[in-house]
């Protein structure tokens, strides 16, 4: 992806996130985290995809054998984290409109700490239910899948550091936080700040610098 390519694919995403923001009374710093913990989600699956016929093949191989492990092992020792079914991108996107969406993403979240300790506590999990506390919202969860949903399987680490520093920036601003300097609620940060030392080690990209300007 070229460097246009990713400022018009971080321009669409905002512009499609916003719009359901600016159609509700969802105030920015109420929508920032559960934003993120969806992109953060979609960057995991994509991680998790390229690992996944590897896992499925170490755990048929040794499955019955002296050497057996379980998937959430081998899941772990190749890809670094384990995704379980329902907290894969596609089984949320694919999940029926009638469905508790909110409630799905808090499993899905809920399950992914479950299984990677240094994520106990950070991602967001609650926060969904702030997005369809009335009824005519109910949908804003199911149409934030679908948007991040064409975040390219390929896009790499450092792209992801990058739009997740765009996103910052546009809460900021739509926080009325002038002067270019970020300001987010403190969990944001924290969010932000574990979930890229994660991806940092799983993508080889160091971009845990590019959040020495959050201003807190």
């Amino acid at each position: 992806m070229t460097p246009e390519e990713l400022k018009k694919l971080e321009a669409t995403l905002w512009e499609a996130s916003d719009t359901l923001r600016a159609n509700s009374d969802l105030k920015s710093s109420e929508y920032a985290t559960p934003v993120l913990g969806l992109i953060f989600l979609k960057f995991a699956d994509n991680k998790y995809s390229q690992f996944e016929d590897q896992i499925n093949d170490e755990f048929k191989k040794l499955k019955g054998s002296r050497r057996e492990k379980t998937i959430q092992e081998i899941a772990i020792e190749k890809c670094g984290f384990y995704l379980p079914d329902k907290s894969r991108y596609n089984y949320l996107l694919n999940l029926p409109e009638e469905k508790d969406i909110a409630k799905a993403l808090k499993e899905a979240m809920a399950l992914i700490e479950k299984y990677k300790e240094e994520l106990k506590g950070v991602l967001p999990q609650d926060e969904y239910f702030k997005l369809v506390r009335k009824q005519e919202f109910r949908d804003i969860p199911n149409r934030l899948l679908k948007n991040f949903a064409d975040i390219p399987k390929n896009t790499t680490g450092d792209m992801f550091g990058q739009i997740y520093e765009y996103f910052l920036g546009k809460f900021a601003l739509a926080e009325g936080q002038g002067g270019g300097e970020f300001f987010t609620p403190r969990s944001v940060v924290r969010l932000m700040v574990e979930i890229v030392e994660l991806l940092n080690a799983l993508f080889e990209n160091d971009n845990k610098e590019k959040l020495n300007s959050l201003s807190i």
